[in-house]
């Protein structure tokens, strides 16, 4: 075939890819996976315990799970197919009979029996094209005994009216019932509303089509699981004659929003019931109530974008509110849950512009909250606890627009008891701005209550604040926003030798940095990394060694300054392989390995003691610079045992010496 034939051919075939419907797509994939079994067998997900089945996408076939529960693969025929005794697979199709013959054939014989009853069978097994949204048996099995007595005790009326409502006078496949189309039934020409899902499932009036596409003689059979009742209410209409949603009604006429919730749209109210505002504590109740804009925003947190039917959900998505954010909508088993929660007690309420789902629970958003009601369904009880030990609750409760600063629990070590002390740190935990973190930037200062200013450090794999970085997405409140942070804050109190001269750790490398002369280049302003050798380094040294390096200057100052970085790097900005650049050597190597820093393969035993010229991490031995093949071989952590080395190699000098060496001729090099 030539080129230019080949062109139109791929052209339709990639315009009927593209018009394939999602139930189409979702019924394609149960085919390959059912085509093992025989032509025209279709693999079904059924949920253990139950007789509910779907068709299986990708997604379902792997995790064989829906609603959370365990699934068993069966394999039928697919829609139009039968089985031949001693033949595989469903290599037959079914003969095509009228609509009345094809209820007997799917599933829904209790529907061809009240068809009978009502005196409707003339129609649908007479002239016309229908389609007959026909429901199972087990749907007519599930309705309440007073509803279903009262339609078939009137059965020239009642019943052939509900019948009617399943009916649409025209042939319409499932490529035809597009996602929010309706269409008039035979009843009054009241409209039945179609959802089709991204997922596959096609529903009518919230109804799942369980088996589409029975082709009839005059028309099509859809099988649904329940009975259908005709839609005239919008969502408005529908909660004003509801006492058990008097509080919410109240509450949208407070917010402006009962003309949205009547005209035209597709939305999704979870809507609280009484009891669930009864549960709320007064004051907070008061607060929000009396707050238009949280008021607007915890309505708004309770309606989605888009109508979401209960039989439409199969595991947890994340779905848009008009708020702004989203609620996972999921369900586990027969219940639909909100958030991980199963707080719906009554599902699928369906209205003309809309579906409302009944929950137990008043979903508060971020928006509407206070920074105490952030903190408190946060991981940070105990800086909360102490925030209001130190008599912040003002600033915790009120309108003004601030950042908190929350440490996790993890931070904080032992059993914690208010001191002075502790009321300051814990003041210069607040912010005196509303930030996001979206908008912070190295360099930048930010002031706390307690006056002081602290820098913001942004690294490639964490945004910090002096010591502590942000260990989770900003929670951002009414008024203010939370920070929640990995550390407890520690702002600086001096410079890098400040830092070191009252910490006894440091008093041998205090000396040593007098002895080198370095004394004003940690006190002058910069941003030094300083990985300080204790004295525990200083005293892992042969003493003559020590002695000899402590009267030669240039040589202590040479091995000093390779514990010198330039930048501030705190730990929380330590990735694998990071590198800083000594003042004197080629590099520092750094990494993490169970949540400790290295440093050329030296555990950092203290970090993040906060200098205003830089910071200063513990080690307790000297650091060397790392040789070439270690350079390459290097990985996050203690590296093994390194070689044993033949003293004839090298002349008796002390491990100084031979370091500095090597920066000797370097510094040579580059003068030359």
């Amino acid at each position: 075939m030539k080129l230019w034939l080949l062109v139109p051919v791929f052209s339709l075939i990639l315009t009927v890819c593209a018009a394939r419907s999602p139930y189409q797509t979702v019924l394609q994939h149960s085919r390959i996976r059912g085509r093992q079994q025989g032509p025209n067998v279709c693999a079904m997900q059924q949920i253990k315990g139950t007789n509910k089945k779907y068709f299986t996408n990708c997604k379902q076939w792997y995790h064989r799970k829906i609603c959370g529960k365990p699934t068993v693969i069966t394999y039928e025929c697919c829609p139009g197919y039968e089985r031949i005794p001693g033949e595989k697979g469903c290599p037959a199709a079914l003969p095509l009979v009228n609509i009345y013959n094809t209820l007997g054939v799917v599933g829904a014989s209790t529907t061809q029996m009240y068809s009978e009853r009502a005196r409707l069978r003339e129609e649908v097994a007479g002239p016309g094209s229908f389609t007959f949204f026909a429901p199972s048996n087990e749907a007519w099995a599930a309705l309440p005994a007073e509803i279903l007595d009262a339609l078939v005790s009137n059965v020239n009326i009642e019943l052939l009216n509900a019948l009617h409502y399943h009916m649409v006078n025209r042939r319409l496949t499932s490529e035809e019932l597009k996602h929010g189309s309706s269409f008039s039934s035979m009843y009054q020409d009241s409209h039945v509303h179609i959802h089709h899902y991204s997922n596959g499932i096609v529903t009518v009036n919230c109804a799942r089509l369980i088996k589409p596409d029975q082709h009839a003689t005059n028309g099509i059979v859809h099988v649904i699981d329940r009975v259908i009742t005709a839609v005239s209410n919008n969502m408005q209409s529908i909660i004003d004659i509801d006492d058990d949603l008097e509080t919410l009604r109240a509450a949208f006429a407070a917010a402006g929003l009962s003309t949205l919730l009547e005209s035209e749209g597709q939305y999704t109210i979870f809507a609280p019931t009484n009891d669930a505002f009864a549960k709320i504590p007064r004051e907070t109740l008061n607060r929000i109530l009396g707050d238009p804009v949280a008021l607007k925003d915890l309505l708004n947190y309770h309606i989605l974008k888009q109508l979401q039917c209960a039989e439409s959900i199969v595991s947890g998505t994340p779905m848009e509110t008009l708020q702004g954010t989203s609620l996972e909508v999921g369900c586990d088993g027969d219940q639909m849950t909100l958030n991980g929660k199963a707080i719906i007690t009554k599902k699928d309420n369906l209205g003309t512009n809309g579906v409302i789902h009944y929950i137990s629970e008043l979903l508060i958003p971020d928006s509407a909250k206070t920074l105490l009601e952030l903190a408190e369904d946060s991981p940070v009880s105990m800086a909360t606890r102490l925030f209001v030990d130190a008599g912040l609750s003002s600033y915790l409760t009120g309108s003004e627009t601030l950042t908190m600063l929350a440490p996790l629990n993890d931070a904080f070590k032992g059993s914690v008891t208010m001191t002075p002390d502790l009321r300051k740190v814990m003041k210069n935990h607040i912010l005196k701005q509303r930030l996001s973190s979206k908008s912070l930037y190295h360099g930048q200062e930010l002031e706390t209550l307690g006056g002081l200013k602290l820098r913001v450090f942004v690294y490639r794999n964490n945004l910090c604040i002096e010591n502590a970085c942000i260990a989770a997405h900003d929670r951002t409140g009414r008024y203010a926003t939370m920070f929640t942070m990995d550390k407890v804050l520690t702002p600086p109190v001096g410079t890098l030798m400040d830092v070191l001269k009252v910490d006894d750790r440091f008093s041998q490398l205090v000396g040593a940095i007098q002895n080198a002369g370095m004394t004003e280049l940690l006190n002058q302003e910069g941003a030094l990394t300083f990985f300080a050798p204790t004295d525990e380094a200083f005293k892992a040294m042969p003493q003559a060694d020590l002695s000899r390096l402590m009267r030669n200057p240039q040589q202590l100052s040479g091995v000093l300054k390779l514990h010198l970085g330039e930048g501030l790097l705190v730990s929380g900005g330590v990735s694998s392989h990071t590198r800083l650049t000594p003042l004197q050597g080629d590099k520092l190597e750094l990494g993490v390995r169970n949540y400790t820093v290295y440093v050329n393969k030296v555990p950092v035993v203290d970090a993040d003691l906060m200098a205003t010229n830089g910071v200063v991490h513990a080690v307790n031995s000297i650091i060397k610079p790392l040789a070439p093949k270690a350079d390459r071989e290097q990985a996050d952590g203690p590296a093994a045992a390194p070689p044993a080395v033949d003293s004839r190699r090298f002349r008796n000098d002390d491990l100084f010496e031979k370091v500095l060496r090597s920066h000797s001729s370097r510094t040579m090099n580059r003068s030359q």
